[in-house]
C-alpha cells in the first residue's frame, strides 16, 4: 500500500493520525499550507518507495511558505535522482509534532501468525533495536509489560525534569494494533514514527505490506 492507503487503514482502528493533504503541485502546496500552518513536514507519497528517509523524500520543521516551496522542490530533485523510475503520487504536507518517537507494527510470522512489535522509533530504531515482541492475540496487561520491557522505559515515563508521556494511551494504541494484526489480511505494519509526549501520541507515518 502507499502512504495514503496505508493511513487509512491505520485510522480504521481508530489509532489518531496528524492531519495532512496531499499536494501535486506548488499551487495546491500553498493552499495546503494555509490549511495546516507551521511548521509542518512533507514527505513523498509513492507505491515504489517504502524508506522516504533513505532517499531524501521527507522534509521536517519547515516554517515558512518559500521554505516550503524550497523542500517541496527538494523532494522532487532528490526523487528523480536516485528513484527515477518510481510513479509519484504526490507530497503529503502535515503538521509537523514534537515529541518522543515510537515504533508499533505487526508482521505475520510463517510459525507463530499475527506478532506485534513496540519500541523507540524514527531513524535508529534499525540501529538501537530497543524493541519488545508478542504473538497475538495480547492482553492490556501484556500491553504494559510490552512498553516496560524495552530499555528507554524510563525515557517513556519521564526523567531528568522531562514529562513522561501518556502510557495509557500507548497501551490502548497496542491494543488496536493487535485487533488490526488479527483482522487484516496484510503481510506487515509499521507505524514510525507515532510521536508522543504528555498530552497525545500520534501517528506522522505508516507504511503496510499486502
Amino acid at each position: 500500500m502507499n502512504f495514503i492507503e496505508s493511513k487509512k487503514l491505520v485510522e480504521k482502528y481508530k489509532i489518531k493520525f496528524v492531519k495532512g493533504k496531499l499536494v501535486k503541485n506548488k499551487t495546491e502546496l500553498k493552499q495546503a499550507i494555509k490549511k495546516t500552518g507551521f511548521p509542518l513536514a512533507m514527505k513523498i507519497v509513492s507505491e515504489n518507495i517504502s524508506h522516504k528517509t533513505d532517499v531524501g523524500g521527507v522534509q521536517l520543521n519547515i516554517n515558512t511558505e518559500k521554505d516550503a516551496l524550497k523542500k517541496y522542490n527538494l523532494i522532487l530533485r532528490n526523487i528523480k535522482k536516485k528513484k527515477p523510475k518510481a510513479k509519484i503520487t504526490g507530497v503529503f504536507v502535515q503538521k509537523f509534532i514534537k515529541g518522543k518517537q515510537l515504533i508499533v507494527g505487526g508482521k505475520i510470522d510463517q510459525q507463530f501468525g499475527p506478532t506485534i512489535l513496540f519500541g523507540l522509533g524514527g531513524i535508529f530504531v534499525e540501529l538501537l533495536k530497543d524493541v519488545s515482541l508478542r504473538i497475538c492475540p495480547i492482553t492490556r496487561e501484556d500491553a504494559k509489560e510490552m512498553i516496560s520491557e524495552i530499555k528507554g522505559y524510563q525515557i517513556l515515563k519521564g526523567m531528568r525534569g522531562e514529562k513522561g508521556i501518556n502510557l495509557k494511551e500507548l497501551e490502548s494504541i497496542l491494543m488496536k494494533v493487535n485487533k488490526l494484526m488479527m483482522k487484516e489480511k496484510i503481510k506487515e505494519l509499521d507505524i514510525n514514527p507515532l510521536i508522543a509526549n504528555e498530552k497525545e501520541i500520534i501517528a506522522v507515518d505508516a507504511r503496510v505490506i499486502e
